[in-house]
């Protein structure tokens, strides 16, 4: 079953944003996932659960969720962590389809 992983970005540091941005694909990759959408929040029409402001978002592709797992506890995508918690605020959910 197709995995997808939703990430609600709020971006506080550019510059990091994109030195992460330049490096996790690849780690990725090593895991059968693909980023299939990137963009920004442009408004939000309803926010009942009172989540915390998010300007941008990302789709990521996985096979299942064993590859998903494997992919966000890997030690690829870890050394990646300290990179992004100084480029954003993350809130990273899966979707299985």
């Amino acid at each position: 079953m197709t995995v997808k992983v939703i990430g609600l970005i709020e971006l506080t540091d550019q510059a990091s944003f994109e030195q992460y941005r330049s490096q996790v694909g690849r780690t990725m990759e090593q895991y059968k996932g693909q980023i299939a959408h990137r963009g920004v929040v442009t408004e939000v029409f309803w926010n009942e659960l009172a989540c915390q402001p998010f300007s941008a978002f990302v789709e990521l592709h996985f096979p299942n969720r064993e590859d998903a797992h494997a992919w966000a506890s890997s030690p690829e995508y870890q050394s990646l962590v300290a990179v992004r918690n100084q480029a954003m605020k993350l809130t990273l959910f899966g979707v299985a389809i």
